[in-house]
């Protein structure tokens, strides 16, 4: 680097003040943030300038602004152009000479009375640190600073090196007004100059940045020595100036909603739905929450939020901002009053950060809500793809229940939807004297006691995820003990569909059962149910089961290395309105031998409404009907 010409030079100083910011550089967990620095320098530069103009400081030139990144692998430089305000001999000397010292902030202080501040802030003006300059030092051994201030003098030219010396030498080329600012990669990070890898960064962090961004690879602009003289067309600009969230949701289309959730997260399934939050006050945050519509309930609920600052990309999904039990969520948040270069113990005790994430929190119930309310049809329509999510939030935040707890809804066997307010309504509209919500984990398996209590008119539910064991425990807890009760239609078959009429229980026929079961602690009920074809029901409380599962499912979770048996207490009851009882009954008196074999396919038949035989049950069942079908 030729510096013969230099007229001055200098050292990096450090004011006290600013160390602390200094030590923050760390921060920058990923190399590749530098770019985005830069970048948001380069648009705050515009910026400025714009601003400047409307406050009649300048007169407006109509000129077009952009910023331009240009790889040049040849010379080893990535360059950083922008038309902005630029800056003088005296401006670089202050503002690049002095780390952490904030052109920003001074010019805020200038031209922005107090109560304009924050907005002004807030409104357009991205860096307040002063620090992000020199995160290029990550990349490069020295940089170059040319620019010219829109007020006029000469064009400057400042060189950094990596130990903090800097001089300022003749300007190799005249400016009109701006900066470029070129960064001499080391051999290390020669990646950098990579044109690829450049562009995916100027996508990742700067696809929504306010002023337009275009991206040139000098090694391919190079014009080729082939006697044409066409001039090529110039690329678009890489990023989108007025994004999205930045409109008001009036101005939105649905068909634009949706293209820009294509755009952004690459996801060919349109979205179930959105929220578009567009606050200014109290809190100033805008953005755009996605519903992603989910293939089945295994597939992974991590979302992606995505973290906006004055259209600068900062982060996906930061937890501090956005609770943890909304990261299912797909979108774009753009807070920018948001202290970035604090650490996350700062963040998690921030009042403006709590302040966000309840509005969001709001949003997203307020959502739920007016969606139920007002469109029925089609939030049952989406009910079973965020079902699941609805739940876990419900789960992890009482507030979050209490919110939508009137849109929670219960998908029945018949396949209508309900909130338990409705279910638990008689026909006449009245409240069931008992608040008692049947459920089925399994229709299918659990289809002898769906029919039984369809018969009956009797709506079940299908609550048939694992979630929803624990959801329903939940649920009962926070409606107390004058709620809803959940039961498992296999648990309470005889006190839901029993008949009036006497009740004549048997010693012989108790004795029978547990015999033939294997089990002399089996509990023996007798009842008169009404579906009289059905002679015994096999039956597990509901207290029973449910503690049986969560063990089961801690297991699953690695809690144990061998999950303990847990004793299952089954209870049969003999439905005594049945021809099949009174006949089993005769046969014990008359015909012992035929009565084991009757009396043990009734059990074995009940128990695998329950669950799968065992390998011996299996053997046993079969060996038994064979023998009944021989005798016929």
């Amino acid at each position: 680097m030729d510096q013969d010409n230099t007229r001055r030079t200098g050292g990096i100083s450090v004011e006290t003040a600013h160390i602390f910011p200094i030590i923050k550089k760390w921060l920058y967990s990923e190399k590749d943030i530098f770019l985005r620095e830069l970048v948001s320098n380069a648009a705050d530069a515009v910026t400025k300038h714009k601003r400047l103009i409307s406050l009649g400081e300048i007169e407006d030139s109509e000129e077009s602004y952009r910023i331009t990144v240009t790889v040049d692998k040849t010379a080893g430089t990535l360059t950083v152009s922008d038309n902005g305000i630029g800056m003088t001999e005296a401006e670089v000397s202050r503002y690049l000479g002095n780390i952490a010292l904030s052109g920003a902030l001074d010019f805020i202080n200038k031209y922005e009375g107090e109560q304009e501040k924050n907005a002004a802030s807030g409104a357009g003006i991205i860096g307040h640190f002063g620090l992000g300059f020199y995160s290029a030092f990550m990349v490069a051994d020295s940089i170059e600073v040319i620019t010219r201030s829109y007020s006029g003098g000469e064009t400057v030219r400042w060189v950094c090196t990596s130990d903090g010396s800097y001089a300022f030498t003749d300007a190799p080329y005249a400016m009109e007004r701006g900066t470029d600012v070129i960064l001499h990669v080391t051999e290390e990070e020669v990646g950098y100059l990579n044109a690829s890898k450049v562009r995916d960064m100027l996508n990742k962090y700067c696809s929504f940045m306010p002023t337009e961004i275009y991206f040139a690879d000098a090694d391919e602009d190079t014009p080729k020595e082939d006697g044409g003289d066409e001039t090529p067309t110039e690329p678009p600009p890489i990023n989108d100036v007025t994004p999205l969230w930045q409109k008001a949701p009036s101005e939105c289309t649905e068909e634009e909603y949706k293209d820009f959730y294509r755009k952004v997260f690459r996801d060919y399934r349109e979205p179930l739905f959105h929220i578009h939050i567009n606050a200014d006050y109290p809190l100033n945050i805008k953005g755009i929450l996605y519903f992603p519509r989910l293939t089945n309930e295994y597939e992974s609920m991590e979302g992606q939020v995505k973290l906006y600052y004055n259209q600068v990309f900062v982060a996906d999904n930061v937890s501090e901002v956005i609770p943890d039990y909304l990261l299912m969520l797909k979108g774009v948040l753009d807070c920018p009053e948001l202290p970035l270069n604090v650490s996350r113990s700062y963040l998690q005790n921030n009042n403006y950060v709590s302040k966000v994430s309840a509005h969001i929190v709001k949003k997203v119930c307020d959502k739920l809500n007016s969606f139920c309310s007002t469109e029925r049809e089609a939030y049952e329509g989406v009910w079973d793809s965020i079902k699941t999510f609805v739940e876990y939030a419900c789960m992890r935040d009482r507030k979050f229940y209490d919110r939508v707890k009137e849109s929670i809804l219960f998908r029945l066997t018949d396949g209508a939807y309900v909130t338990a307010e409705e279910y638990l309504k008689s026909e006449d509209g009245a409240e069931a004297t008992e608040k008692i919500l049947y459920y089925t984990s399994d229709p299918e398996g659990q289809a002898q006691y769906v029919s039984l209590f369809a018969a009956e008119g009797i709506q079940v539910a299908v609550l048939d995820r694992l979630i929803d064991t624990q959801f329903i425990q939940m649920y009962e807890t926070y409606v107390g003990d004058t709620g809803v009760k959940f039961r498992r239609i296999d648990a309470d078959v005889a006190a839901a569909l029993k008949s009036d009429g006497d009740v004549t229980e048997s010693e012989a026929l108790t004795a029978l059962f547990r015999r033939v079961s294997g089990n002399e602690k089996l509990e023996v009920l007798y009842a008169p149910l009404k579906d009289a074809s059905t002679p015994a029901v096999l039956t597990v409380s509901e207290e029973s089961r449910r503690l049986e599962e969560m063990m089961r499912m801690y297991a699953m979770q690695g809690g144990m290395s061998a999950m303990p048996t847990y004793p299952v207490d089954y209870t049969l009851t003999v439905n005594t309105t049945s021809p099949l009882t009174a006949k089993l009954l005769d046969l014990c008196e008359n015909d012992a031998e035929k009565a084991d074999l009757i009396a043990a396919q009734i059990y074995r038949l009940c128990l695998l409404s329950q669950r799968k035989l065992t390998a011996e049950e299996l053997t046993d069942f079969l060996a038994s009907g064979f023998d009944l079908l021989g005798r016929l």
